[in-house]
């Protein structure tokens, strides 16, 4: 585990974001666009709302060169309380000059989740092509007992090898969800993961003492990408 530690979550936010934007970067001088999977939670918050009003960050990116899509979704309306892209909204979109047309939101508003899971997999389709998506940047969260996106303990979406998101049912609140699967999340070109607070320590500790077969009962341990994978940890998280 490539670990950073910070004193706090403040800290913690304040690097991840040095590091996006050096992505960011290097990611629009080669190939003219920055692509980024975004995570819910408090701790990614954090980061939006630095990244909106920050400015040094203001200065650093080119705003019609970033696309933004979502590693996980809940199954709910954009204005819910409990959306990740309200939530990313509140905190960053609603703040920059990003167009509409580069931010690609799960379709969270049709029938069912298996048929936004399509919808979703026909938009990474267009962006990306035939190739599966390799996200210049994805950013991924920590639950307590290992799952990061919506891929928990015992998924059938963690043995997937071929769609791209699936529609899953999750033992949290609410449970109807989309995920990125490990066919997606496993080409990352670099890729952060954020935890923080104590309730994080248990598991990063877990994950620290697991074999590098690839194969654990942790889903956060199954995404191995080829490229860079760096841990931000809070003081807490890290123990």
């Amino acid at each position: 585990m490539d670990a950073r530690i910070f004193a706090n979550i403040d800290q913690l936010s304040s690097a991840a974001l040095d590091g996006l934007l050096a992505i960011v970067q290097e990611s629009v001088a080669q190939r003219g666009r920055f692509a980024i999977a975004l995570s819910g939670g408090h701790t990614p918050a954090k980061l939006y709302t630095l990244w909106a009003q920050s400015e040094r960050a203001g200065r650093r990116t080119p705003w019609d060169r970033v696309h933004l899509f979502w590693g996980d979704e809940r199954f709910v309306p954009f204005d819910d309380s409990l959306s990740n892209y309200r939530m990313t909204r509140e905190a960053l979109i609603d703040h920059v000059p990003i167009p509409d047309a580069n931010v690609h939101p799960a379709p969270t508003g049709l029938e069912s989740p298996e048929a936004a899971a399509q919808a979703y997999e026909s938009e990474l389709r267009k962006f990306f092509g035939a190739a599966p998506p390799a996200f210049d940047l994805q950013l991924l969260g920590l639950g307590p007992e290992g799952h990061t996106a919506s891929l928990f303990p015992n998924s059938p979406a963690l043995e997937e090898k071929q769609r791209w998101v699936m529609a899953v049912k999750a033992p949290a609140r609410p449970p109807d969800r989309l995920t990125f699967t490990p066919a997606v999340l496993n080409l990352g070109q670099n890729t952060f993961f954020l935890a923080a607070g104590a309730d994080k320590r248990g598991i990063v500790s877990a994950l620290r003492k697991e074999p590098d077969s690839g194969q654990s009962s942790y889903p956060a341990a199954r995404i191995r990408p080829s490229g860079p994978v760096i841990w931000f940890l809070d003081a807490e998280a890290s123990g």
